[in-house]
C-alpha cells in the first residue's frame, strides 16, 4: 500500500514518541556525547524521511534509522579522525581534580567506550546492547564474522585494562592471596 505525502509525518511522529528514547541512548553509547546522539538521531530521520514516498512504517523504520546513525557515527568518526591528521594545533582542556576521591572511582561507561576504535565500540554496542548476534552484526556492518569477533575481543580486552577484573578501577583493585587447603577465613 502506498503512502501518500503527509503519512509520512505520522510515522515520524509515532516513531519518536514511542522509540526516541531507545534511539537517543543507542546513538549515546555510541558517540558518548548527549547532545552528538541527539545530532545523530536528527540527522538520521531527516536522512530516512527526506525523501518522500518510502513507505515506512513505524516498526520499519526503526531498523532503517538505526543503520542510519551507526552509518552516520561511522563516517563522522572517519571524518575527524582524517582532520586531526591534518591539524596543526590541537588544544586539550585542563583537567580539574575531583571534589570526592570517590567520585573518581566511579565507572564512567561513556569515557571507557570513547577510549575504543570505533569499529570495536560498534560491535561492541551491537552485541551487548542491541543483543546482536555476531553474524547479525556482520552483516550490519558488511565486514566478515571473523573481523567482528576480532573487534569484540580487542574491544573487551581494552575495557578491561581501563575497567579492570569485576568492574573495579584499576587504581582501586586490592589483591589478596588466595585460601589454601589449610587456610580458612575467619570473622572479625
Amino acid at each position: 500500500m502506498a503512502q501518500t505525502p503527509g503519512d509520512w509525518e505520522g510515522v515520524v511522529t509515532t516513531l519518536v514518541e514511542q522509540r526516541g528514547p531507545s534511539l537517543q541512548r543507542y546513538a549515546w553509547l555510541l558517540c558518548g556525547d548527549r547532545d552528538d546522539a541527539a545530532d545523530l538521531v536528527q540527522d538520521a530521520l531527516v536522512k530516512v524521511f527526506g525523501r518522500l514516498g518510502n513507505g515506512f512504517s513505524a516498526g520499519g523504520a526503526e531498523a532503517y534509522v538505526r543503520r542510519t546513525i551507526l552509518t552516520l557515527f561511522l563516517d563522522r568518526t572517519r571524518r575527524r579522525r582524517l582532520w586531526h591528521r591534518v591539524a596543526h594545533l590541537h588544544v586539550t582542556p585542563e583537567a580539574v581534580d575531583s571534589a570526592t576521591p570517590a567520585s573518581e572511582a566511579r565507572i564512567d561507561l561513556a569515557a571507557s567506550l570513547a577510549r575504543l576504535a570505533p569499529r570495536e565500540r560498534a560491535c561492541l554496542v551491537l552485541r551487548y546492547y542491541e543483543d546482536l548476534k555476531i553474524d547479525d552484526i556482520a552483516t550490519e556492518l558488511g565486514i566478515s564474522s571473523g573481523a567482528v569477533k576480532r573487534y569484540v575481543s580487542d574491544g573487551l580486552a581494552r575495557l578491561a585494562v581501563v575497567i579492570g577484573p569485576a568492574g573495579t578501577p584499576p587504581a582501586t583493585q586490592t589483591t589478596t592471596p588466595p585460601l589454601t587447603g589449610g587456610q580458612r577465613a575467619h570473622r572479625s
